[in-house]
């Protein structure tokens, strides 16, 4: 496996453990929002797991902790493209 098919799946593993722990509803609020948007439940995660991407950039790019306002904006703001944070 390549190393950024290896980034991707433990991204998506992120994302599977926010929906299976509630922990943040939003995620799983997102997930079943875009579904009734007519997204499939696979490319539903896939805009989820962006916004889980630029989590991990800013943290490891940036030193910056976990931004969970900027997460949950995000994440209401799909299928939209997420964004990052502008100030770098």
């Amino acid at each position: 496996m390549k190393s950024n098919q290896i980034v991707r799946a433990q991204i998506l593993e992120v994302v599977e453990n926010q929906l299976n722990s509630g922990e943040p509803p939003e995620t799983r609020q997102t997930l079943e929002r875009l579904q009734k948007l007519g997204i499939s439940r696979k490319d539903a995660k896939i805009h989820i797991t962006q916004c889980v991407a630029i989590e991990v950039f800013q943290i490891l790019k940036y030193h910056k902790p976990f931004d969970e306002a900027r997460y949950i904006a995000n994440l209401n703001k799909l299928p939209d493209p997420p964004f990052e944070d502008e100030e770098n």
